[in-house]
């Protein structure tokens, strides 16, 4: 055989495989059917996913980056559950009744009780499942507004978020869910009747395909990370850095646009009191939670630092200058692991006495040591006489200490989606929109006008569960 009739049948083979990939490739993209496509696989998306992939359903999971985990893969401090067995073993009392009314005072009494209600319920189950899937959430504390430490987190104090990311993302993959990353819906279809019938979806290549589904669920997260969107929902917000990922830029807001779905308290938007004044980056409350205090530039404490967040980040913004460090020794910094990624990523002031330390924040010398001092009376004592501090876990007796400059910063939003205690997306005039169904951030109602910490990642995965049944049960 010749060398040109060779080179003939290998093109004629490379051609006969590209073609054929092409046209395999368009036929699935084209015209998919499916019975349930979820929209964002952060923690809330991929827990619908599972539990809907559970009821025997066929899922379609798309994800916009090129990565999964959205907001989640940022929480650090912990998922909050009631009467958990670390709850047991530590002889802490806690109970359902104890826990909503701490989410009704941080929310102002602004949130929808049933629903607070749901997630006390569903939070030991929510619990039992991450377990079972492998998730290690052994680790408890308190956090801000908190009458109990009920709020867990990996050994250690390991960074929650990532923890439950790894987990989910591993159930995905082994259920054999089709996750499409970097595959983002553009709009949600509908029939006449207004019954849901599927989306429309971008791939990585621009291109554009359908997907027919009866059932679709918004678990897209929120708008704070797009500084427009925030400021334009509320303008107290111009200027405020944002502890987001960039990819909870509110999609759910133009996929619901057509269909009349109500939205809820969008101008509820939290900001965490504790961000890295220079990088924007959070600064994970737990650090309070295990000991850590606030100290403004005068070397004094100027609040309860478990107060709730809305009022904490107030009580920050009112000091002089605004200038605020968060403070904590070695030995806080040896009870939470996830504070050694503050040192490795040189955001932090260190020093082995408090006098250099405070020689690093520029304050007085003299006032910052009466400040310790007092403070850790109070811990000896049990009793914060200065700002009513309930939760006071260690002194700051010994070094090496630790200061971070600290600033609110955008975090969390609460508003979103009406959803009624089946996850089911309610429209204007109250009326359930049949096959659209949302949870986690992008909908809105649970919180009320603050979230209380630990509650975002509890919201995902129970509304998350909840969405995945499809109103049943």
């Amino acid at each position: 055989m010749s060398t040109k009739n060779r080179i003939a049948i290998v093109v004629s083979i490379i051609s006969v495989i590209f073609i054929g990939g092409f046209i395999t490739y368009t036929l699935l993209r084209s015209d998919t059917v499916t019975d349930v496509v979820v929209i964002g696989a952060g923690a809330s998306g991929m827990s619908a996913a599972i539990e809907a992939a559970d009821a025997g359903f066929d899922v379609i999971l798309l994800e916009k980056m090129p990565y999964v985990g959205g907001n989640t893969a940022r929480a650090t401090a912990g998922i909050n559950i009631v009467g958990s067995p670390f709850q047991d073993e530590m002889g802490i009392v806690d109970s359902k009744e104890l826990f909503v009314n701490d989410v009704l005072v941080s929310g102002h009494s602004l949130n929808n009780k049933i629903m607070v209600e749901k997630l006390a319920n569903e939070s030991s189950d929510a619990l039992n499942w991450l377990d079972n899937m492998g998730a290690d959430l052994t680790d408890i504390g308190i956090l801000a507004g908190h009458a109990v430490p009920r709020t867990l987190r990996p050994s250690g104090g390991q960074p929650v978020g990532s923890e439950i990311v790894r987990v989910l993302k591993k159930n995905v993959d082994e259920k054999g869910i089709d996750l499409r990353l970097e595959n983002k819906a553009i709009s949600i279809l509908t029939e006449a009747s207004g019954e849901v019938s599927g989306v429309s979806v971008v791939d990585r290549s621009g291109r554009t395909y359908t997907i027919h589904a009866k059932n679709v669920i918004i678990a897209t997260g929120g708008f704070g990370g797009s500084p427009e969107m925030y400021v334009y929902y509320n303008q107290e917000l111009k200027g405020y850095k944002t502890t987001n990922s960039p990819s909870a830029t509110g999609d759910f807001i133009t996929l619901v646009a057509p269909l009349d779905v109500k939205l809820v308290d969008m101008s509820y938007i939290q900001t965490h009191p504790t961000v890295s004044y220079e990088y924007g980056m959070l600064i994970t409350e737990a650090i309070r939670g295990n000991g850590g205090i606030l100290i403004n530039n005068k070397g004094l404490r100027f609040s309860d630092e478990l107060e709730n967040r809305d009022l904490l980040s107030a009580d920050i913004l009112s000091q002089p200058d605004q200038e605020v460090y968060l403070v904590f020794n070695e030995e806080i910094k040896t009870s939470l692991a996830s504070s050694s990624d503050y040192i490795n990523m040189d955001i932090i002031l260190s020093a082995d006495t408090l006098d250099s330390l405070a020689e690093q924040m520029r304050i007085d010398k003299q006032t910052f040591q009466k400040t310790i001092v007092n403070y850790n009376q109070f811990v000896a004592q049990q009793s914060d006489t200065d700002f009513g501090r309930r939760s006071l876990e260690r002194t700051l007796e010994s070094g090496k200490y630790y200061a971070i400059q600290v600033i609110p910063g955008v975090h969390y939003c609460m508003g979103g989606i009406l959803i009624d205690d089946k996850a089911r997306a309610i429209d204007s005039k109250g009326q359930i929109i049949k096959g659209l169904y949302a949870s986690g951030e992008a909908t809105g109602g649970i919180h009320g006008l603050n979230r209380l910490g630990g509650n975002s990642l509890l919201d995902a995965v129970v509304f998350g569960r909840i969405a995945g049944r499809l109103g049943q049960k």
